[in-house]
């Protein structure tokens, strides 16, 4: 039994970091992922406000934000990426935003804080060609291929992110035709399958995950590894980088490479922006947008090489 007096007390920023958790996961609904890449990104804080000899996050103001700013641009040991810095300055914004809210201090010292102005990236997509190659490694009739291409198959099919499809449940598939996703914040979404999903779906439920369920307790996933389990986010990835590697694919693949090439590949095809935005489960049409971006530079390219006038 640990003695009262070895169990270390939380500082008043830890309780206070606490209590910002809990209501972010309570009462905004954000998922156990999302809550967990938060409370990284605060203990970080709170160690270099430790080092600073900040002891309260009341005693917090815009200059200490700034500093804390610039240190995470340019640590030594490892600095990080506009984007990193951007998401963790979020995350402390919406602590001081909270305390303030709350009470617990006096003035919003994040008001002012503004983060760096972070590059355009465009999202990486393969083309059809590649995608078919990398779905077309796994084949076969044993159950673990089986499974690989209902996965691969329904990643593209449906732009799923990989947290959404490694989530299903059997009962996620609704008459066949169509699978509900549970997106970030909980939100549903309804996709419809292809019928390429649909008949490696088929095969893997009626051949393969019944053999694999026999392995391990009863669960509802839809997705199972070899002891019976639910696969992980872990081994959806390692399933799709194995058959990049089995496909000879150049470009790096990643669990996303599916969905940006799902989105990319539909408006390149015609599909509304809108539609896509639904489909992907995006809150705000301007990240849809970006795929966009992707498109025009398709048509820039083929237009400059085919064009007798374009050079």
């Amino acid at each position: 039994m640990v003695e009262a007096s070895a169990v270390r007390r939380l500082s008043a920023p830890e309780r206070d970091v606490d209590a910002f958790l809990r209501h972010v996961a309570l009462e905004r609904g954000l998922s156990k992922n999302t809550v967990a890449s938060y409370r990284r990104d605060l203990a970080t804080y709170l160690d270099w406000l430790a080092q600073q000899g900040v002891t309260t996050l009341d005693a917090v103001t815009p200059a200490t934000l700034a500093d804390y700013a610039r240190h995470l641009g340019t640590r030594s040991e490892r600095p990080l990426t506009a984007a990193s810095v951007a998401r963790m300055l979020s995350t402390v914004r919406g602590l001081h935003r909270f305390l303030a809210d709350e009470g617990k201090t006096t003035t919003d010292a994040s008001r002012e804080l503004r983060p760096p102005k972070r590059p355009s990236r465009l999202p990486k997509a393969i083309s059809r060609a590649d995608v078919a190659a990398l779905i077309e490694t796994a084949s076969g009739d044993d159950i673990v291929a089986l499974r690989d291409r209902a996965l691969l198959e329904l990643l593209y099919a449906t732009g799923a992110r990989v947290s959404e499809a490694v989530d299903l449940d059997v009962d996620d598939i609704v008459d066949r035709e169509i699978v509900r996703l549970t997106g970030k914040g909980d939100k549903q979404r309804v996709v419809p399958l292809g019928s390429y999903a649909r008949e490696a779906l088929d095969a893997y439920l009626v051949r393969a995950r019944p053999l694999l369920s026999a392995r391990g307790p009863a669960t509802p996933a839809l997705f199972l590894g070899v002891r019976g389990q639910r696969v992980s986010r872990q081994n959806a990835w390692l399933i799709i980088k194995r058959a990049a590697d089995r496909a000879g694919l150049k470009a790096e693949i990643s669990p996303h490479t599916l969905r940006h090439s799902f989105a990319t590949h539909l408006l390149e095809g015609g599909a509304d922006v809108r539609v896509v935005q639904e489909l992907l489960g995006h809150a705000s049409v301007a990240t849809t947008q970006l795929y966009t971006l992707v498109t025009a530079d398709t048509l820039r390219d083929v237009y400059t090489q085919a064009h007798p006038r374009a050079r």
